[in-house]
């Protein structure tokens, strides 16, 4: 995997991949090997079946979470995840529209950011099991920089309904 070649400090980085349309598995696969070009030392958790939020009437999920190291700002990943969406065939025609690839900037080191185009750490990050069960299988001892609380804190206080 290429290491990241923009000067700044090197920062951890958490990314949550979906896909609900064709091939899920092979998409989801060709976005790790992508992300491999601004990415180092990426470890990948196993992909998980999971149902649309709020059941909504489309097909299954196939979710999982990678992370690795980076020097890009958090505006440079997110545009790189854009890509990698966009070449993978993805279009938004309205929100929570079914996808061929879906890549959310769960968390870049302790960054927060509120932008028009991206806030971090994801702003429903901590409420998801089927990003918060597969970020901790990658990066348990991840700290949320909002709650200060790991992930694997943040998952067992969602197991556990608060």
């Amino acid at each position: 995997m290429a290491a990241p070649t923009r000067a700044g400090a090197v920062k951890r980085v958490a990314v949550g991949l979906g896909s609900n349309l064709g091939d899920r598995a092979s998409h989801l696969v060709f976005a790790v090997e992508a992300l491999g070009a601004v990415l180092s030392e990426i470890a990948v958790s196993a992909f998980r079946e999971t149902s649309p939020e709020h059941d909504a009437p489309q097909p299954l999920f196939l979710n999982g979470a990678l992370v690795g190291l980076s020097r890009d700002s958090p505006e440079q990943l997110l545009v790189a995840l854009l890509d990698v969406e966009r070449r993978r065939g993805r279009v938004r025609t309205y929100p929570g529209a079914p996808r061929t690839l879906d890549l959310d900037l769960l968390l870049v080191g302790d960054a927060r950011v509120e932008s028009e185009t991206l806030r971090l750490p994801h702003p429903r990050f901590r409420s998801r099991a089927f990003v918060l069960e597969p970020l901790a299988e990658v990066a348990a001892d991840m700290v949320d920089p909002v709650t200060g609380l790991s992930i694997q804190t943040l998952l067992e206080r969602l197991r556990a309904g608060g």
